[in-house]
């Protein structure tokens, strides 16, 4: 598998003729061959946004913790958001992850699902909660488990498995 990275130029080192356009496109093989600075948002608890098409065909926008395992990205809802409607009917995604000490400093990966994993899977559910509670330590760095599910009924959760179709860097930290 190959991954398109295409690196916006910037105005790190002064204006230039085409900023903040495509200046290179290279291809990776994976995403850890991304530069460390950008693999570091990441692997770093940086709040990523997330966009899926509605209901109404609009993009929707959502922050969310963001995970991945090699170059599948993860996503673990609750099953009562209308997100995982929209996601099974238009089955792809984009995430944009900003450095919060430099918004100048971004990616964005847009996906596509390659698959969905209900917490209730006899077989493969318990990697569900597993995911969610290593997200929950991530970026709350309190212990498991997850803390948040809604108290007023059995919250189920959904982990979709995204693949990664293209990557676009912006800046420097």
């Amino acid at each position: 598998m190959t991954i398109t990275v295409a690196k916006f130029k910037d105005v790190a080192e002064g204006t230039q003729p085409g900023q903040f356009t495509i200046g290179d496109r290279e291809s990776v093989s994976s995403l850890a061959d991304l530069d460390p600075s950008y693999k570091r948002l990441l692997d770093e608890p940086v709040t990523a946004i997330v966009a899926v098409l509605g209901a109404d065909g609009l993009p929707n926008l959502t922050p969310v913790w963001f995970d991945y395992e090699g170059d599948t990205v993860l996503l673990n809802l609750a099953t009562h958001r209308k997100k995982v409607n929209w996601l099974r009917k238009a089955p792809s995604a984009t995430f944009l992850l900003m450095n919060p000490e430099n918004t100048y400093h971004w990616l964005s990966i847009k996906t596509t699902v390659a698959r969905e994993i209900p917490e209730d899977d006899p077989v493969e559910g318990p990697r569900v909660t597993e995911q969610l509670d290593r997200i929950w330590v991530k970026y709350t760095g309190n212990e498991p488990p997850y803390a948040l599910r809604d108290p007023s009924f059995d919250e189920r959760r959904v982990l979709f498995e995204l693949d990664v179709v293209k990557v676009a860097t912006f800046g420097r930290p």
